[in-house]
């Protein structure tokens, strides 16, 4: 007759064999400096043969290895994750304790990169929160290739490649030298004629609205001017006059940032020159206002991650400006919309080489005309009825990176500072005329 029996440590299992063990001290102690190893792989089993009936028994953690009862004298280990548990087993007057120690084996990523790399030194390990890469492998593209596949096959949260190449560098900081230009080219024409009369017996304008026309004011008879446009002619006998609004308007903008920043291998850094602007938030039901602060400027950041003496970048470059005419009034705030342009690739470089992000172009062509009906079409003079504004702008943002690997300075190697201010330093002009006046 067979007996089966299976029992699952709990929390009321560890209360009753604390009795035991406070009752019966010495054969703990004695257990202790040797207790039998029982060793196996992840998902694989043993038995274990006890010289006993065994009525029960006991696992610390089944989640790392579970046993059941499938004989008397039999009980079957399986094994689950890597880790070490100890299993208690109790037989009539008797019972033993050993260490079940669980290996990982060979993981299923682990057998992906050796079937995908044969002949490549690949170690894989793994704990709750990352995957750790180990070995030597033979060439750049192995290393990284053997990383992404990490990232790609697993839900761990990060990936730590400390895959070894032969001969490469032992720098792991990278420097970034990075230009940012923007040049912003505006131009802007304006035509327009105003016509008005204004006697004591009659008074009259033409205009097309489009730019600033005078008024009449009923009270005393007079001409309202809010804009004398650029040409004006008034003849005061006559009551006739004429505005004209004629404007060319040309304009070029540059800014130029030059951040240099140093990474450390697989580490993120950032870069900004720039400012914040307040945003007023109401606050729930309350009604009080809080002000929030959001950045704007050159920004930069960026990932480096070494390969021998590859580096592949991760780059994500951002330019941003305030603008007020697309703002919004909250609470007796004026709040500014952004302007942003923005880029983000992965280039892999050599030390000392670039690259550059250009194209990022922003074209306004902005056309607008009016005229007066009938008027306007009137050959040659009809021209006079008519009035229009072209605006054309155009941005253009470059970026031009350069990443070099960088190293510490040994003490022999750190250059002396100048302390002599007449070696950099222009001389001082000699004062003129005689001492003493």
């Amino acid at each position: 007759m067979s007996v089966r029996l299976r029992v699952t440590c709990s929390i009321l299992l560890c209360l009753m064999v604390t009795p035991i063990a406070a009752q019966n001290p010495a054969p703990m102690a004695q257990a202790a400096t040797g207790f039998e190893r029982i060793a196996l792989t992840a998902g694989r089993s043993t038995v274990l043969i006890t010289p006993f009936d065994v009525t029960r028994i006991a696992v610390t953690n089944p989640a790392i290895a579970d046993a059941v009862v499938v004989e008397p004298r039999e009980v079957l280990i399986d094994g689950k994750s890597a880790g070490t548990v100890s299993l208690i087993v109790w037989g009539g007057d008797q019972r033993r304790q050993y260490d079940v120690v669980v290996d990982p084996g060979v993981t299923a990523l682990q057998q992906t990169l050796q079937q995908l790399f044969p002949g490549e030194d690949l170690r894989v390990s793994m704990n709750d929160e990352s995957i750790i890469l180990t070995g030597n492998v033979s060439s750049n593209a192995v290393m990284l290739r053997a990383g992404e596949i990490a990232e790609g096959t697993s839900s761990k949260t990060s990936v730590i490649n400390l895959l070894q190449l032969p001969g490469g560098s032992g720098s792991q900081q990278v420097m970034l030298q990075v230009r940012i230009a923007e040049v912003n080219r505006r131009a802007v024409q304006e035509l327009g004629i105003n016509f008005f009369v204004n006697r004591p017996d009659a008074a009259g304008r033409v205009t097309t609205q489009q730019f600033a026309a005078p008024d009449f004011n009923d009270q005393n008879g007079g001409t309202v001017f809010s804009d004398f446009l650029n040409i004006f002619f008034f003849h005061r006998t006559e009551g006739l006059g004429i505005a004209i609004k004629a404007l060319e308007q040309k304009g070029q903008f540059q800014m130029l940032a030059e951040p240099n920043l140093i990474a450390y291998n697989g580490q993120e850094a950032s870069f900004l020159a720039g400012g914040e602007f307040p945003v007023p938030v109401v606050q729930g039901a309350t009604g009080t206002v809080t002000v929030l602060y959001k950045e704007f400027g050159v920004r930069l950041n960026f990932k480096p991650t070494i390969a021998g003496d590859v580096i592949r970048l991760k780059v994500r470059p951002e330019v941003s400006s305030l603008d007020y005419n697309n703002g919004v009034t909250l609470e007796g705030f004026r709040i500014p919309a952004l302007i942003t342009r923005r880029a983000e690739t992965d280039v892999e470089l050599r030390d000392g080489q670039s690259f550059a992000i250009a194209g990022l172009l922003n074209n306004i062509t902005q056309d607008d005309g009016a005229n007066v009906p009938f008027l306007s079409k009137i050959p040659i003079i009809g021209y006079l009825f008519k009035s229009k504004a072209d605006r054309k702008e155009r941005t253009e943002l470059m970026v031009l990176v350069t990443p070099r690997l960088v190293r510490p300075l040994n003490p022999d190697e750190v250059p002396a500072v100048p302390t002599d201010p007449a070696r950099f330093l222009p001389p001082t002009p000699a004062k003129s005329g005689k001492s003493g006046k």
